[in-house]
C-alpha cells in the first residue's frame, strides 16, 4: 500500500487549523490538528507522524519550548516547519536553532506551506549522490567521537549515543568526507542540500554551530570544525573508518 504522508498541525488558531487542514488533504496527504502541546504529547504518544508544523506564538508552552523538546526526547527525528507572525530574523535563527527544519512567517499562502512541507520530507529522506552510504555500516572515529552511518547518531569515548537530526548529519557526513579541505558556505549549502538548497544565508553557521554543540566543540579555539576567515570551514581531525558490528 502507497504510504500518505501524515502531518500534524499543532496552532491554537483554529481557522488556521482548518484551513491548512483543508488544503493538504486536498493535495493528497493525511492530516491532524491540534491546538496545544498537550494535545501533541498525547497524540504522538499513540501515533506516527512524518511532519510537524508548530506555531511559535502559542499560550502555554510555545512552538520553541515544543521544538526542544520533540528534539531532547524519542521524536527527535521528525521534521518541524515552524510557523509565526514574526518575521525578524533573530526569531528565525531561534527556531533553527531549537530543531525546526524550515520556518514560514504568517501570513502565508497554502500553497507555500505545501511546498516547503514536500521539500523538508525530501530532502529528510534522501542524501545527495555524493553522500549515499553504498558501504555495510561503518564507524567513523575522530577525536573522541564514532559516528555510526547505520543508525546515523554520534557515541563518544564512553559510549553515550548522541541524537542527530537529518540537517546535522548530513553536514557532518560532509566534512568528514571532506577532512583538511576549506569548504565554504555555498559549497556546504550544495553538498548538503544539493538542487533543494533553499535556506537563507546564514542557516549554514547556525547548522555548523549546531553539530559543533553536538560534538562538544568549543566556537571560540574549536577542535573539530575550524573556522577559516572569509573562507568557510574545514573538518580538521584525522578519520579511521571501521566496521559497524
Amino acid at each position: 500500500m502507497e504510504h500518505i504522508d501524515h502531518i500534524l498541525i499543532v496552532d491554537d488558531d483554529r481557522e488556521i487549523r482548518e484551513l491548512v487542514s483543508s488544503y493538504l488533504q486536498k493535495n493528497g496527504l493525511r492530516v491532524t490538528a491540534v491546538a496545544d502541546g498537550r494535545h501533541m504529547r498525547s497524540f504522538l504518544e499513540a501515533n506516527s507522524v512524518d511532519l510537524i508544523i508548530l506555531d511559535v506564538m502559542m499560550p502555554g508552552d510555545d512552538g520553541l519550548v515544543l521544538s526542544r523538546e520533540l528534539r531532547a526526547g524519542r521524536h527527535k527525528a521528525i521534521p518541524i516547519v515552524m510557523l509565526t507572525a514574526r518575521t525578524d530574523e533573530m526569531d528565525r535563527i531561534i527556531g533553527l536553532e531549537m530543531g525546526a527544519d524550515d520556518y514560514l512567517a504568517k501570513p502565508f499562502s497554502a500553497r507555500e506551506l505545501l511546498a516547503r512541507i514536500k521539500a523538508v520530507l525530501r530532502r529528510t529522506r534522501m542524501l545527495p549522490p555524493n553522500l549515499q552510504v553504498s558501504e555495510a555500516g561503518q564507524l567513523l572515529s575522530f577525536g573522541k567521537w564514532k559516528l555510526d552511518t547505520t543508525a546515523r547518531h554520534l557515541v563518544d569515548s564512553d559510549g553515550t549515543v548522541i541524537a542527530l537530526s537529518g540537517a546535522e548529519y548530513r553536514l557532518l557526513r560532509v566534512f568528514i568526507d571532506h577532512p583538511q579541505r576549506v569548504l565554504n558556505r555555498d559549497q556546504l549549502l550544495n553538498l548538503t542540500q544539493g538542487r533543494d538548497a533553499e535556506l537563507f544565508d546564514r542557516s549554514i553557521d547556525l547548522l555548523v554551530s549546531r553539530v559543533r554543540q553536538r560534538l562538544g566543540d568549543d566556537a571560540r579555539e574549536p577542535t573539530y570544525i575550524k573556522t577559516v576567515r572569509s573562507e568557510g570551514y574545514v573538518f580538521s581531525m584525522p578519520i579511521e573508518i571501521t566496521e559497524a558490528r
